[in-house]
């Protein structure tokens, strides 16, 4: 089978490596993948946008491309699902309509209300003055997001009234564009955070392991908010019992209020959850698409062929395809960033000692990279994921942090207590 990715970060990086793992694919081409894909065997770059999506049906068409794989959400908001299943292509990814579950806060929030879905209590504002004055009322800590789309930086968790008004200040200036003219103001959950990335054919839906990412970008969970600095599964703060509850009170509910409203939905229901100090799960968000960096510690650990699964999912079968198979052992993977990130950065930095971090055993995924001349130059915030397994949480960051050590480009920045709740000693 041939398959097509569309992205070009570590998450698409990660979903073509997993792929190719399988005996079943043949070749992958990248829509318009980064410098890591393009070093890959069987992987080829094609020099198309993502939003073109004609010319993508088109290549899919003439090349008789098996599966299409879908990796950002701005393609899935735009719908590019309707649009290639309109031209009889399988896509692993949700219709534009589904997608509104990461394209619009407000629309998400409505569905969970409905479905019973356990959440914060939140309220929706088009009017500054008027968000203002809720804020004023609630308090702080509150959290504030813009509506829309906004790459992973629309989210502010505000310590003081002041913070929180600045923030509404930001979205409905522009700094976010159309995605901060409403917003979403909520209570601020306290406990852990954990992300459940969940296989769903619309009808089934069965959960992969729990991650937990560091999204700050500073140590200490401290700072600005990131795309995420480092990630680590499973999580341990999800046990057992919480993901039962997840599965029952999260995952069944969300797929059967979109079933109800004739909404259709394959592919990944990322749930982003707080889990409460009592143990209590409860949603902070969901996404349309595979997590990033969750997807680089996660697919790792798969043993399943994850082509099997995606197309258990395009063709309505999951319910029928036997049990998700993992590796024992524990996966870790720290992200390694521009000077400056998340705000502004240089690029065209050269990376050097990539094939030495590898030879450690990790695997390296590429994020904001592109190969000129036989190079590999910095072409984004974040730059590259490491990840790397062990039998315990300790092998694997110390076997992480090793390859770390071994890459180098100027000003590279990474944060070295990723992992801290589950590590013996950062």
């Amino acid at each position: 089978m041939k398959v097509l990715v569309i992205g070009n970060g570590g998450r698409e990086h990660a979903l073509v490596w997993g792929l190719l793992r399988s005996a079943n694919v043949q070749q992958i081409y990248c829509v318009p993948g980064n410098g890591g894909t393009a070093t890959l065997e069987r992987c080829h770059t094609l020099k198309l946008s993502s939003d073109d999506f004609e010319g993508i049906a088109r290549f899919c068409t003439v090349n008789n491309i098996g599966l299409v794989v879908v990796g950002p959400e701005v393609p899935l908001a735009l719908g590019i699902t309707d649009y290639l299943q309109q031209h009889s292509i399988k896509v692993f990814g949700p219709s534009k309509a589904g997608a509104q579950i990461e394209a619009s806060k407000a629309w998400a929030k409505e569905l969970m209300n409905a479905a019973g879905i356990p959440t914060a209590e939140s309220a929706v504002f088009t009017d500054v003055n008027a968000a203002k004055d809720y804020v004023r009322k609630q308090g702080a800590p509150i959290v504030v997001k813009a509506d829309g789309l906004a790459a992973g930086k629309g989210v502010t968790v505000a310590s003081t009234v002041a913070a929180a008004e600045a923030a509404l200040d930001a979205c409905f200036a522009g700094q976010f564009g159309d995605a901060g003219q409403s917003v979403v103001i909520e209570e601020c959950l306290v406990g852990q955070e954990a992300s459940i990335l969940a296989v769903t054919d619309g009808i089934t839906i069965r959960p992969l392991l729990p991650a937990q990412d560091h999204k700050r970008i500073g140590e200490g969970d401290t700072g600005e908010n990131t795309g995420g600095m480092g990630v680590y599964a499973p999580a341990p703060v999800v046990t057992s019992e919480i993901m039962a509850r997840v599965q029952q009170e999260v995952l069944e509910p969300a797929i059967a209020i979109l079933k109800q409203r004739q909404i259709p939905y394959c592919g990944i229901l990322y749930a982003g959850l707080m889990i409460s100090p009592e143990g209590v799960p409860k949603v902070i968000e969901f996404n349309c698409r595979f997590g990033d960096p969750e997807t680089q510690a996660v697919l790792p650990l798969l043993e399943t062929p994850l082509d099997t699964l995606m197309l258990a999912c395009t063709d309505g079968t999951l319910a029928a395809h036997p049990p998700i198979e993992w590796k024992t052992g524990a996966a870790a993977c720290v992200v390694l960033a521009a000077p400056g990130y998340p705000g502004k950065y240089p690029k065209g930095m050269e990376i050097s000692g990539i094939e030495a971090a590898e030879a450690t055993g990790a695997i390296v995924f590429h994020a904001g990279t592109s190969a000129k001349d036989g190079k590999t130059l910095s072409n984004g915030g974040r730059i590259l994921g490491v990840t790397a397994l062990g039998d315990n949480f300790d092998q694997a960051f110390a076997r992480t942090y090793e390859a770390v050590n071994a890459i180098q480009f100027e000003g590279k920045y990474f944060r070295r207590d990723i992992g801290h709740r589950v590590r013996s000693s950062t």
